[in-house]
């Protein structure tokens, strides 16, 4: 076919067609200039700069016979052989497809051939990050130290995968990326070259796809073109790329900024109809609350920092007039976490959607200087702004004497005397701290109190207890819930016995020992035991007297019966 695509057949020829990059058409024009140009260069930057164009048109400018102020003519057999890519002089290597030793040894070998003709044998690698190590370390000293006939172009979108070794004997120059506006002035010179009518705001549209990529604009448009049947417009754009319209972007963006959620609804419709990509959605959205804080931040040069028609900064300006910072950074920080919900969601839209809800039911910010300034001068609040009540006259502080803030009144706890009465207590006031040593004091039995030291006494078959309850960490957790209770003096003890009968029976004089008949003796455990008992009795009579139980014992001639979950 002889049909050749827009990104080839408008490829920059010469500096001056370079679009985006004048920093290094300027820099590498004075070094030619100046007899100062380098034997090493490496071209980094985004895809679709112009970083193989700029070898092809350096390479161009040193070989040309005809070039004017090293400007090449395009036309010399040395200017056409390097735009087909065919000169014997100026080789081109693919780096992704000869990343071996052995080709760059085979290229090291050629340097040392003189060029068929002019002054120069230049080498084009293209992608030289995916050169191998050992292909890198072949191509070491003789990047460093050259044939003087030979110069080395290198071009890569991932300058980070290149060993500092080689970035070292290299003079690097960053393309950046191509703002927004050249690249619609670019977009239209090929319309106007091609005679395709196209709408701005549609040439708008494909260069932010394009995302500063002059290839990637170009051949977005000439898929557009494919598409239409006549003039270029903003709607058909949309359809071709799958885009949302611009005005429903600028719709949820206003309900979203003046929190009207009733709007957001019939929006979050019109983008399902629609069929909106929620990841594209949101990021421009994002994208507008970033241009907006722009903005709103240096509003003297706002077409250098936003890319942007002048119409629809215009409406963003009117959109966010009265709206703080900080409402915008919350708005921000709401929209990057949606975003990154979005990757992780097996259904996009509806995270899209609660976001999109949750954002514009945020409570607004509003700046309290603001409010102090338009309070002492009177002036009216904005309308979408909630004002703070006014305070009641008998709430105003009108004297200068400092307010006396009382401290808080906290209720003092009362120590108990050690007791089988308080026992029940103090095992329940160990459990609710430490359920784990709580279980264990259930088997104790509190027997007697005898110069400041309590006797506890556990069963023989529980000697165990006695055992742990003496060791050296537990003993110490045990001494400082005795003190938290029955106040700091108290000492204990754990002793195994056959007879755990013997129960000290409460009393205010701390050195007696007095011994209770074995008929009372009741352990904390027993205590525990007889409540649940109680309980379940308890229990068992409600349900007694339950209709429904009564009906269902008569119908099936049957009586209930408590079963233990034990």
């Amino acid at each position: 076919m002889s049909y050749q695509v827009l990104a080839r057949k408008y490829r920059s020829q010469s500096f001056d067609q370079l679009i985006g990059q004048n920093h290094i058409s300027q820099t590498l024009m004075n070094a030619l200039r100046n007899n100062r140009l380098p034997h090493a260069l490496l071209f980094t930057g985004l895809r679709g700069t112009g970083k193989t164009s700029s070898a092809r048109i350096l390479a161009k400018s040193i070989r040309c016979t005809n070039a004017t102020d090293f400007t090449p003519c395009n036309v010399c057999d040395n200017c056409t052989s390097i735009t087909a890519g065919n000169s014997i002089d100026v080789i081109e290597i693919d780096g992704a497809s000869n990343n071996g030793v052995d080709a760059i040894r085979d290229l090291r070998d050629s340097t040392m051939f003189m060029p068929s003709s002019g002054k120069y044998k230049i080498f084009i690698i293209d992608e030289v990050h995916m050169l191998s190590t050992s292909a890198f370390n072949a191509l070491l000293k003789t990047l460093e130290e050259p044939p003087a006939h030979v110069i080395f172009m290198m071009a890569t979108t991932e300058a980070h995968k290149i060993p500092q070794t080689i970035l070292s004997r290299s003079q690097r120059f960053d393309f950046r990326r191509i703002p927004m506006k050249q690249l619609t002035d670019h977009l239209k010179n090929i319309c106007k070259l091609e005679n395709i009518k196209a709408d701005e705001k549609a040439l708008w549209q494909i260069a932010q796809q394009g995302d500063g990529s002059a290839r990637d604009s170009i051949t977005l448009l000439d898929q557009v073109i494919n598409f239409s049947k006549g003039e270029l417009s903003e709607k058909m754009v949309t359809e071709i790329l799958g885009l949302t319209d611009r005005s429903l972007i600028f719709e949820v963006f206003e309900n979203l900024v003046h929190r009207k959620a009733e709007q957001i609804v019939s929006s979050l419709e019109k983008l399902s109809l629609a069929a909106t990509n929620p990841s594209l959605f949101m990021q421009e959205i994002i994208r507008l609350i970033r241009h907006a804080l722009l903005m709103k931040s240096n509003t003297n040069n706002v077409q250098l920092s936003i890319d942007l028609p002048s119409e629809e900064i215009e409406i963003l300006k009117n959109l966010t007039a009265g709206l703080s910072d900080a409402d915008l950074h919350m708005l921000f920080d709401m929209c990057l976490k949606s975003m990154a919900d979005l990757s992780r969601s097996h259904d996009p839209f509806l995270v899209m959607e609660m976001a999109l809800l949750r954002m514009a039911q945020a409570p607004q910010i509003f700046d309290i200087h603001k409010l102090l300034n338009s309070s002492a001068s009177g002036a009216a609040k904005p309308a979408h702004v909630t004002q703070p009540p006014k305070p009641k006259e008998e709430l105003v502080l009108k004297t200068t004497t400092p307010l006396k803030i009382e401290s808080p009144v906290i209720e003092k706890f009362e120590p108990k005397l050690p007791s089988t009465t308080t026992l029940l207590e103090f095992v329940q006031y160990v459990k609710n701290i430490e359920p784990f040593l709580g279980a264990k004091l259930d088997n104790l039995a509190l027997t007697a109190v005898k110069d400041q030291k309590i006797h506890f006494e556990v069963k023989e078959s529980f000697g165990f207890l006695a055992d742990q309850l003496m060791q050296t960490d537990t003993s110490k957790k045990l001494q400082g819930y005795i003190d938290s209770f029955y106040g700091v003096g108290y000492a204990f003890q754990v002793l195994k016995t056959k007879n755990t009968a013997k129960t000290l029976q409460a009393s205010t004089v701390a050195s007696a020992v007095i011994i209770v008949p074995e008929a009372v003796a009741l352990t904390a455990h027993n205590i525990t035991v007889q409540k649940e008992v109680d309980a379940e009795n308890q229990l068992k009579d409600t349900w007694m007297k339950d209709s429904r139980v009564q009906k269902a014992q008569d119908v099936f001639k049957a009586k209930m019966k408590v079963i233990s979950k034990n």
